[in-house]
């Protein structure tokens, strides 16, 4: 492969990190909807995290383009989460939290952050455990399993939800020990003693439905990031089965990864 030769005429290298060519396709037409992204992107770094965006009329004058093509530009950074709406206005938004792909509990991940976590219950219910189910809580059909699920907070900001699977023989108490807005994870260890072994993980982009864009506080064409956990104890014993909702616009994961040598 040849080596190419860069002149100074040619457009600054982007930032390590940053897209190749900043997003500018390589015959070097941009869509006028993505030169105004990029030019509001750079107003608000100077703006400041929380700071109110200029006015859809006052972008269009002052990029000289449609209201039109300042809604699709802004909606790419709302989507992004380099923006959030602030009652009837848009204001800029706050990075995003960095949640660990690891045995550690939402509350840890984002208490490392300097954020407050908390949760909110929206229901709790005891019922025969399903086959489907069964294996995966350790459990025979028939037997009762506890479904806990929770909006996930950040500084009382909904960002999540979550829907717990667990074997009521595992938590017994569950309806009365546990205090729903504290962490599962360390009800489990602190009060039961019962240590998280391993588990499985799938990660996917979804769409969230109707019911949960409601319960999140999102629009329903929000990408959301997916997670489906299957946990073990240190035994090896089946333990929980959760499906964790994160708001793309809010969440992004990390993990460390060790070659084999």
């Amino acid at each position: 492969m040849r080596a190419v030769k860069h002149t100074d005429d040619d457009p600054p290298r982007p930032l390590p990190g940053a897209p190749v060519r900043d997003g500018i396709p390589e015959h070097g037409r941009i869509p006028k909807y993505y030169a105004v992204k990029t030019q509001v992107a750079a107003l608000l770094d100077s703006l400041g995290e929380g700071g109110p965006l200029p006015t859809e009329r006052d972008l269009a004058v002052r990029f000289e383009v449609s209201r039109e093509t300042v809604r699709q530009a802004l909606r790419e950074l709302l989507l992004e989460g380099r923006l959030r709406r602030s009652g009837r206005g848009t204001v800029v938004a706050g990075p995003k939290l960095e949640q660990p792909l690891a045995l550690a509990s939402y509350t840890e991940g984002v208490r490392r952050q300097g954020r407050r976590p908390g949760r909110s219950l929206i229901g709790l219910d005891r019922f025969p455990c399903p086959a489907a189910l069964a294996p995966d809580v350790g459990v025979a059909e028939g037997e009762p399993v506890w479904h806990m699920e929770r909006v996930l907070l950040a500084d009382d900001e909904r960002v999540g939800l979550e829907s717990t699977y667990v074997a009521a023989a595992r938590v017994p108490h569950l309806d009365t020990d546990f205090a729903p807005d504290s962490s599962f994870y360390g009800y489990l260890r602190e009060r039961l003693g019962i240590a998280f072994g391993d588990a499985d993980e799938r990660l996917e982009t979804v769409l969230a439905t109707p019911r949960e864009a409601l319960l999140i506080g999102t629009p329903p064409a929000l990408p959301m990031l997916l997670i489906h956990r299957l946990s073990r104890d240190t035994e090896g014993r089946p333990l929980e089965r959760v499906r964790s909702l994160y708001r793309g616009d809010r969440f992004s994961f990390t993990t460390h990864l060790r070659g084999d040598g």
